[in-house]
């Protein structure tokens, strides 16, 4: 239970951080909508910004730390803190070269990436994405070596500077967008010019507080420790085993450009609001439970391994499921809200929305993938991951390509959630196979439960979005208002029937929040 807690503990500061640059995050998009709409520039920057987000998403949301961080545990739990921090100083060195030549790789290879993840834009809008995909490949120089920053401070007991550091990445774009796109021939490149400033921003957030930890990364050690050698056999499968949802989002952006002019921005925009509850709740839990789950694989206490592992499981699907129901039950109303205004009409909103129910039907095995993920490589066992993971990836591009016809932009997120419910099926047997027992029944008894409150719940929010939202337009304060109260009543209903089921996460959750809220 105390490392129950641990966990709980550090998800809510990962949370809490996490919900903060997801609003700027709405913001930003908001802005950008507003600005660009749904058309070349828009799709341009969109297309360009996925190899920038993608590898955000591996380094600064788990994949890079996911190899790092058991290595790194090892070390500090068997060698000591000065020994650790020795591999920590010599990692910082060695990624910040590869980094470099990676950066300038990527400038020179944009054309052929352009043409790779966007073959079916026209000539116009292909070299606006060459340029804009140049200008943000340094971007991946600062974001590599902010990812090693967060291993090092998780592991060292401290969430919030990492979790705090895609925030500064919005408010840098938003403020591209306001001062910097008037004033160039081509606005899009602002974008792009702001994506490189948060990058510098998110790095320059770490370094004080490594240095009140004690890490300086500028002292005394070799260029190569001896266990960067298991982190560099670990990280590729792990990359891949790891982001299984993204590699196959950039897949859905490469099928999409073959599509109508704008799918590229709906899918891009639906999945803005899917990584919402991803990010504040999944990944920051995943986020908080490797340490855990690696101080007890290094100790080799295998009772509070499985402990913690079904706790966490059953954390995040508690909160998911019901997040999966109001996203699809409030679709239209939150994509209206959010986005629809300037060049981001009501036939952009619908065609959102419709993406936006198919890639919530997946929300619950995309935050379930990162918590098995995390038990696999908490293990050192990547050669699991990666296996399901090349399957999914399969299947995401076969899906895709046949639903692609029937479903447009909507069938490629079909495809994706589809790819992830196999993914997470996969790893569980894998899991149950190698571990046994891992209280199975009572992760199964509590998605039970899950399920029929976060069921209840949607048939009520439904029942109240006809109440409070018409369907004619509503005003920017009617339709705030009337979302607003249905999301109030979801919350309500929710906490009632968990309450009445007799739901133990529910009473863990209250716990934690007035332990918290006592603290203070």
């Amino acid at each position: 239970m105390a490392e129950n807690t641990r966990v709980m503990k550090a998800a809510g500061v990962v949370g809490a951080a996490t919900l903060l640059s997801r609003i700027l995050g709405f913001i930003r998009d908001a802005v950008i909508a507003w600005y660009f709409g749904a058309g070349m520039s828009s799709d341009a920057f969109i297309a360009a910004f996925r190899i920038p987000n993608l590898l955000r998403r591996l380094f600064a949301e788990g994949t890079l730390s996911s190899a790092f961080i058991p290595v790194f545990t090892r070390y500090l739990v068997r060698r000591g803190q000065d020994e650790a921090l020795h591999m920590a100083r010599s990692a910082f060195r060695l990624l910040a070269v590869l980094l470099i030549l990676v950066s300038i790789g990527g400038i020179l290879l944009s054309p052929w990436i352009v043409k790779l993840l966007a073959p079916g834009f026209a000539a116009q809008k292909q070299a606006l994405t060459v340029t804009l995909t140049r200008l943000m490949f340094p971007y991946i120089f600062f974001i590599g070596l902010v990812a090693l920053c967060m291993g090092v401070l998780n592991v060292l007991g401290h969430f919030a500077a990492p979790a705090l550091a895609p925030a500064l990445l919005n408010v840098a774009i938003i403020g591209s967008v306001l001062a910097i796109c008037p004033s160039l021939h081509t606005p899009a490149v602002g974008l792009a010019l702001g994506v490189i400033l948060g990058g510098v921003l998110q790095l320059f957030l770490q370094l004080p507080v490594l240095w009140r930890k004690g890490v300086r990364f500028w002292d005394k050690a070799p260029w190569f420790h001896p266990g960067l050698k298991q982190v560099g056999t670990l990280m590729p499968p792990v990359i891949l085993g790891g982001a299984v949802y993204q590699i196959n989002i950039v897949a859905g952006t490469i099928m999409g450009s073959l599509l109508t002019q704008g799918s590229v921005s709906y899918l891009y925009y639906a999945d803005r609001l899917v990584q919402f509850p991803l990010g504040v709740f999944a990944i920051a839990a995943a986020t908080a439970v490797l340490p855990s789950l690696s101080r007890q694989a290094a100790a080799e206490d295998h009772a509070a391994f499985k402990g913690t592992f079904s706790q966490a499981l059953k954390l995040v699907f508690f909160i998911s499921m019901p997040a999966m129901m109001g996203l699809i039950v409030l679709r239209e109303p939150i994509v209206a809200l959010l986005f629809q205004r300037g060049e981001f009409d009501a036939v952009a909103t619908r065609l959102t929305a419709q993406a936006l129910l198919y890639y919530s039907l997946g929300l619950g095995a995309f935050s379930a993938v990162r918590i098995v993920a995390a038990t696999f490589f908490a293990m050192q066992d990547t050669r699991t991951p990666l296996i399901m993971a090349a399957l999914s990836i399969l299947a995401n591009i076969v899906l895709g390509l046949a639903l692609m016809n029937p479903l447009s932009h909507s069938g490629l997120a079909l495809a994706t959630s589809l790819a992830s419910i196999l993914n997470l099926a996969l790893m569980i047997v894998a899991l149950k196979r190698k571990l046994g027992s891992l209280g199975w029944k009572s992760i199964a008894r509590s998605f039970s439960r899950t399920l029929v409150s976060a069921s209840v719940m949607g048939l009520t929010v439904w029942a109240a979005r006809l109440a409070i939202i018409p369907a004619q337009s509503l005003s920017l304060a009617g339709l705030s208002g009337g979302v607003a109260g249905c999301v109030a009543v979801g919350i309500g209903t929710y906490g009632a029937v968990s309450y009445i089921l007799k739901s133990p996460e529910l009473e863990f959750v209250g716990t934690e929040v007035r332990r918290g809220l006592g603290r203070k």
